[in-house]
């Protein structure tokens, strides 16, 4: 009734994805080629407008529980399947938003005990790499494109008054090819929602774009 058009793929009780859109989506995908997995993590369509086509991929990606766990090797194998198909993505679209949880702080500034977390789940040298290996591609993290003030980050555990104390994690990005990182006005989380009386742990992260 508001006008939007909705599209998700999800699984009761763990995993989902959804996009909504004013205009009308064609080409929808909802897994990564080559990788069997039941789990709803992927949400791939291409949004129409008067100023051009843009491809848009929504992501869950994978937590991996601890490192050296076999949650951790399925994260790792998942994160190669989701490079081989954006690579292909990249030379298909020149128009691309890459957005969602990607569990993986890009580097010490998204997190706020790097020394604690070091080599530990969400900062390991091996996820960084993977998600350094997508950057490598030509995407563009939308929120370091801009002057930020320090720590700054998107989700908090609910526990140990997490949010109260500014102990979080800048884990949900939004990554543009670089046609539509150029377009990208701004790029920022609103925190707003994250006081609320029943918050997510997570807080919505905003990108705009001038199409």
């Amino acid at each position: 009734s508001a006008g939007y058009h909705a599209y998700f793929a999800g699984q009761k009780t763990y995993n989902g994805v959804a996009l909504l859109s004013k205009a009308e989506a064609s080409d929808i995908v909802t897994d990564l080629p080559g990788l069997e997995d039941p789990q709803r993590r992927v949400l791939g369509a291409t949004i129409h407008s008067e100023s051009g086509d843009v491809r848009f991929l929504n992501l869950y990606v994978p937590n991996g529980s601890e490192v050296g766990s076999e949650k951790y090797a399925y994260k790792l194998g998942w994160l190669e399947a989701l490079e081989a198909y954006l690579k292909q993505q990249m030379k298909e679209h020149e128009n691309l938003v890459v957005v969602g949880d990607f569990n993986i702080t890009p580097d010490d500034r998204d997190l706020w005990d790097p020394v604690g977390w070091k080599d530990k789940i969400l900062a390991s040298p091996k996820e960084r790499a993977a998600l350094q290996g997508l950057l490598d591609l030509g995407l563009v993290d939308t929120f370091r494109q801009f002057e930020q003030e320090e720590a700054i980050y998107s989700w908090w555990d609910y526990r140990a008054g997490g949010f109260r104390r500014n102990h979080g994690m800048r884990i949900d990005l939004v990554l543009a090819s670089p046609a539509m990182a150029t377009r990208c006005t701004a790029s920022y989380v609103d925190k707003a929602p994250r006081r609320l009386e029943r918050p997510s742990d997570h807080a919505p992260v905003v990108a705009e774009f001038d199409l």
